[in-house]
């Protein structure tokens, strides 16, 4: 069996993402990392800075509400997602699918707890009359649809109706997100700032010129292992469950119908595509700053071949979220920050390994080339990791 160690895996790395020969368009890099991490807004820009030569905010946008090659989707993990078009097929028909499932089963035990006696047909009516409002074509935010949809603007029981997660929530935005992992609506351009997520949500219709037909479900899940493979790979069985959000019968399904190859990993056995069990190129050494949920970090779940243990509290939280990180040959060295002290909003480095001279002066002028690319723009991230949250710049 073809022994592929952590130094391997690391170059792997580097030279498939864009880390060092960076891509040379907004499609290509999405493509590259089979989709970029979306639940904060900031993150899909600041993870295209660090792989695009030369992008702009602007760039990003365009590619994203203007010319629609890229579109944000719900899907693995219930979590929100860039895809590149041509994978959209394939997320309708499995992850996506998955999670709208849970989704609609969730949302009809909570209206079921709040006294709705047909959820059923609540979700039913519901859904048909938010379509028909966004049939006209014109993007509309969350709370204009709520606003207009008065079946929209109530609350339900969620968690039961007592408890540790007992909770009384709006319901519009649970449609909403209902309607997204079905992708059926769209989250269509950004209603404010770059750096945050706010929605306007559009029909797939208008906004993609239809509804993408979903693959079938054994053929969907290995399009995607297929793809995280390409981007990934090597990885473990449990990587690839995790990432996906999928079953092991799922995984190891697509894994066979891709003719996935096994390897020997420091971790235990991995997986790779049968055309990829050569070495990569040697890659001189490298330094970036990636955003908080960059899918460089996301991309697995046992991630000690890029990572000391040790370190795992301090920069992911407690369900393996991770916050900004500053990287060093493959390594994860530290983090990085804004000045909150200073209105040009710096970015400032926290190393916490002794990397040499070489590699501290490489980071810090990645640390440069991001504060001119901000120009004083101030990042606010929910999923700020233990150490990013526990630092006091002097």
């Amino acid at each position: 069996m073809l022994k592929i160690s952590d130094a391997e895996r690391r170059r792997r790395l580097v030279v498939r993402h864009g880390l060092v020969r960076r891509f040379d368009r907004i499609e290509d890099a999405v493509r590259g990392m089979t989709v970029l991490h979306a639940t904060e807004a900031a993150t899909v820009h600041l993870s295209l800075w660090a792989r695009v030569a030369g992008v702009t905010v602007d760039a990003v946008d365009r590619a994203l509400y203007d010319e629609r090659s890229v579109v944000k989707q719900l899907a693995m993990r219930r979590t929100l997602f860039v895809f590149p078009r041509d994978l959209l097929p394939a997320a309708l028909g499995s992850a996506a699918r998955r999670v709208a499932g849970q989704q609609r089963a969730q949302l009809t035990k909570s209206l079921t707890a709040t006294g709705i006696t047909e959820p059923e047909a609540w979700i039913d009516e519901a859904v048909a009359a938010v379509l028909d409002l966004l049939a006209d074509g014109t993007a509309r935010t969350a709370r204009e649809i709520r606003e207009q949809v008065p079946l929209l603007d109530s609350k339900i029981q969620s968690g039961g109706p007592s408890g540790k997660w007992s909770a009384v929530l709006p319901v519009a935005p649970v449609v909403m997100t209902l309607l997204g992992a079905e992708g059926r609506a769209v989250r269509g351009a950004n209603a404010g700032h770059w750096r945050l997520n706010k929605p306007a949500w559009t029909s797939a219709e208008h906004w993609l010129g239809g509804i993408p037909e979903p693959l079938e479900e054994s053929a969907a899940y290995a399009v995607l292992v297929r793809r995280w493979l390409a981007t990934f790979g090597p990885g473990t069985e449990a990587d690839i469950v995790w990432w996906l959000g999928a079953t092991k019968t799922a995984v190891r399904r697509a894994l066979a119908d891709v003719e996935a190859v096994e390897v020997e990993l420091d971790q235990g056995i991995g997986w790779v595509l049968p055309d990829d069990t050569q070495p990569p190129d040697e890659v001189e050494p490298w330094a970036a700053l990636l955003p908080t949920l960059d899918p460089t970090v996301m991309g697995w779940k046992e991630r000690d071949f890029y990572l000391d243990p040790a370190d795992k509290p301090f920069l992911f939280d407690t369900n393996g979220n991770a916050g900004n990180t500053a990287w060093w040959d493959g390594r994860i060295v530290g983090c990085w920050l804004q000045d909150d002290k200073d209105p040009a909003a710096p970015v400032r480095l926290v190393i916490h390994d002794d990397v040499g001279k070489a590699a501290h002066a490489a980071l810090e002028a990645e640390a440069e080339r991001l504060t001119e690319w901000l120009g004083g723009v101030r990042i606010t991230n929910v999923y700020s990791s233990p150490q990013m949250r526990g630092l006091r710049l002097p």
